[in-house]
């Protein structure tokens, strides 16, 4: 593979967000590069009713976990679905304070029921679990999750449910069968695995990947892939300042 090779167009598969604004914004001004956004990924919602029949009563808890918008948005959906009215005094512990404050687009927020570490350290928002050990938790999440969470209140001894309420499927992309970039850049090792799904006999060629993430680092591997530009690391906490080390590089 030709690692020296410029690179002057990069996909990232994601979806890009409503506002327009990125965290690739700046180096595609300053480096003069093609970004394009499109997610490889797509959440598929398990109907209420589905839920209802493997016996879920969201009503035997006293505490939602929510690791992500996309949790909060489908736990709602099945809320409205069984037509369940959430007691007043029902607690949401969230991963971050961002997806605490989007709770307001279904709920009025109340410091007594909304809970959120002060920083988005996964240790902290542990820490804040174990200061409220007599809940009764439910975990809404999707068929594709970290392992911690369960862990940590399998081994805590904690009262804790988990719930599929959403799964993660690949995207169609045959529209990008003859579309070529110069680097793509991946999040999660669904990103990978839909690649293949829609292009079995993909070959990386010239192409640079870029990898956020110890498994989807592991994902490039486990597909004989090269993995370019690895993130995080010590000297490059972010995949942009990783990406735009690289490109300084083979665009000098």
């Amino acid at each position: 593979m030709d690692k020296e090779a410029k690179v002057k167009t990069i996909l990232v598969s994601q979806t890009k967000p409503e506002s327009g604004k990125t965290i690739f914004d700046d180096i595609s001004t300053k480096l003069k590069l093609k970004v394009d956004f499109r997610s490889f990924i797509q959440l598929e919602a398990i109907p209420g009713r589905d839920l209802r029949r493997k016996k879920l009563n969201i009503l035997n808890h006293t505490a939602i976990i929510f690791n992500s918008k996309n949790a909060v948005d489908h736990f709602f959906r099945v809320v409205e679905e069984l037509r369940i009215d959430l007691p007043i005094d029902m607690k949401y512990f969230c991963m971050t304070e961002g997806i605490g404050l989007y709770i307001q687009k279904y709920t009025i927020m109340r410091k007594r029921k909304v809970f959120f570490p002060k920083t988005n350290l996964e240790s902290d928002f542990f820490n804040m679990i174990l200061n409220h050990k007599t809940e009764k938790y439910l975990f809404p999440c999707s068929d594709i999750r970290k392992k911690t969470i369960p862990d940590f209140f399998a081994k805590n001894k904690l009262q804790f449910v988990e719930s599929i309420m959403y799964k993660t499927v690949s995207a169609d992309l045959s529209d990008l069968e003859e579309v070529f970039y110069d680097m793509i850049v991946f999040f999660s090792p669904a990103d990978i695995k839909s690649l293949f799904d829609n292009f079995p006999d993909f070959k990386q060629n010239k192409t640079r990947l870029a990898a956020f993430g110890e498994s989807t680092h592991r994902a490039v591997a486990e597909y004989k892939l090269e993995c370019n530009i690895p993130a995080p690391s010590k000297q490059f906490p972010s995949i942009v300042a990783a990406i735009e080390n690289y490109i300084k590089k083979v665009n000098s």
